[in-house]
């Protein structure tokens, strides 16, 4: 571990999730007032607990915030929690990422980055959009030292989750749902196996890249004219193609209000692909976009937004499993596997 993080021996749950997040605080931040500082839980999240401690009454007007994020029941499953520490470490130095503090041993203690998580609306903003396309460019171009291989590691990834999909559901229910609506694992097998034909016969370089860029892992500053992507949990190198078309799947939504006819059509990606791929000439000394280039980027965006509905699918049947937290994986992961379906034979043919 890199000296600069302190490895703190706490661990929260929810008997003592204040008392404790308090005295992390104050490990972190010692000039603190301890009479003077108060919580704010996110409830936002669907993999982890996120708890912010400030000081003084208002969360709006604090000047400093510690997030302390408590890890979901069993995600170490489906999480590298070590490198998603070195991500954010490695990030924090390029100004992308708020810095860590701590480690505890069932979470993360970092920074707070200000400003205004995304909507369906936002996101769509000319301002922000160009933002998020350029910050996109941008963390393609970062080498994290703790990765020793620029491989993708998206189908070694899923693989993996795989193996540990629950067979079946304790809860009836869901279990008649499960066998109803997802498909028996072999069959699963074979979709990895054509969908990795595909994507690998694109040839795109592999990339660092965040993953999980949802709408609520964006944070836009007015003030600073910024985005900053938070939650570097999935990081790892990927298919350059798969953070663009991750991300436009996002525009949906998440949970009941998802809503695929929200996603964006051939005449608004093509601008956006094209700015990103001019900031990634720009940022690696690379030649002048062409419309060939931006037509090829469009084809394996979209192929890769049926890797990250296929992705997404198998993390909700796991998360099913094991997560306490109040959410419906499994209609999710029947949501993510049914777009995928819809939009499979459209998005493969794509030449």
């Amino acid at each position: 571990m890199m000296t600069s993080v302190l490895n703190l021996n706490y661990h929260i749950d929810d008997k003592n999730i204040f008392e404790k997040s308090k005295e992390i605080a104050l490990q972190v931040k010692p000039n603190w007032k301890s009479n003077d500082i108060n919580f704010k839980v996110f409830e936002e999240g669907i993999t982890n607990k996120l708890i912010g401690v400030f000081q003084g009454t208002s969360f709006a007007q604090a000047k400093d915030v510690v997030l302390i994020r408590v890890y979901g029941e069993k995600t170490d499953l489906i999480i590298d929690r070590n490198a998603e520490r070195n991500n954010m470490v490695e990030l924090s130095k390029t100004g992308m990422c708020p810095p860590v503090y701590a480690t505890i041993e069932n979470g993360l203690v970092y920074g707070f980055a200000p400003g205004d998580t995304l909507d369906e609306k936002t996101v769509r903003d000319e301002t922000i959009r160009k933002l998020i396309a350029k910050e996109m460019a941008k963390l393609h171009t970062v080498k994290p030292k703790h990765i020793p291989s620029e491989k993708s590691a998206l189908f070694d990834k899923l693989r993996e989750w795989l193996k540990i999909i629950p067979d079946d559901f304790t809860d009836p229910a869901m279990n008649a749902k499960f066998k109803e609506k997802i498909l028996p694992k072999l069959e699963l097998e074979k979709e990895l196996s054509e969908l990795e034909k595909s994507l690998e016969s694109l040839g795109y370089p592999s990339v660092f890249s965040h993953n999980d860029l949802l709408l609520k892992n964006i944070i836009y500053s007015k003030e600073e004219g910024k985005v900053t992507f938070i939650d570097q949990e999935y990081g790892m190198y990927n298919y350059q193609p798969f953070d663009i078309g991750n991300h436009f799947c996002e525009y949906a939504g998440i949970g009941d209000v998802t809503d695929y006819s929200l996603y964006p059509e051939k005449d608004y990606q093509l601008p956006w692909i094209r700015e990103y791929l001019q900031e990634w000439s720009k940022l690696t000394n690379g030649p002048e976009v062409t419309d060939a280039e931006v037509w090829k980027m469009y084809c394996g965006v979209n192929k890769c937004a049926l890797a990250a509905h296929y992705f997404w699918g198998i993390w909700g049947l796991i998360q099913a499993k094991y997560s306490s937290i109040d959410f419906d994986y499994l209609g999710y992961s029947v949501i993510r596997f049914e777009e995928y379906f819809a939009r499979k034979n459209e998005f493969l043919s794509l030449q």
